[in-house]
């Protein structure tokens, strides 16, 4: 088994619902629910939206604060034009804006924004690292 992957990533969220309807707004659809939880099938992994209440009671610490902001979640296009669409969609469905795309010192083109819980996502081009056709990204030798 390859020890370097990430097969789930789950974020806290304080309105399940809410987080829902965000997602959707961009187009998501949940793979599978079950109660309290939505789970989404992505390129490799999935990706789950969980309470942020029940989510600190399954990691053992009942009443933690999760918070959220230290780790930065990301989708890489084809073109600068993709970028400005999902970050325009993401405001349309309700994310905050941290940053709007611009071109930036490493050579690409990104932009910043919140989820309506906080956790930020990345919108970028990285013309030093392609796209398969279903948007995966391998990263070049």
């Amino acid at each position: 088994m390859t020890p370097q992957r990430v097969t789930l990533i789950t974020l806290g969220v304080e309105d399940l619902a809410r987080a829902k309807a965000f997602y959707a707004a961009l187009g998501w659809v949940p793979a599978q629910e079950q109660d309290g939880v939505a789970f989404y099938q992505m390129n490799g992994l999935a990706l789950g939206l969980f309470g942020r209440a029940a989510l600190a009671e399954d990691q053992g610490r009942p009443g933690a604060d999760l918070g959220t902001g230290a780790v930065t979640l990301a989708q890489n296009f084809a073109t600068e034009t993709e970028v400005d669409a999902a970050f325009a969609a993401a405001l349309t469905a309700g994310a905050t804006a941290l940053k709007a795309p611009e071109k930036v010192f490493w050579g690409g083109y990104s932009g910043y924004y919140a989820d309506p819980d906080g956790h930020v996502w990345e919108v970028a081009m990285n013309p030093f690292w392609p796209l398969g056709d279903d948007g995966s990204l391998t990263l070049p030798a």
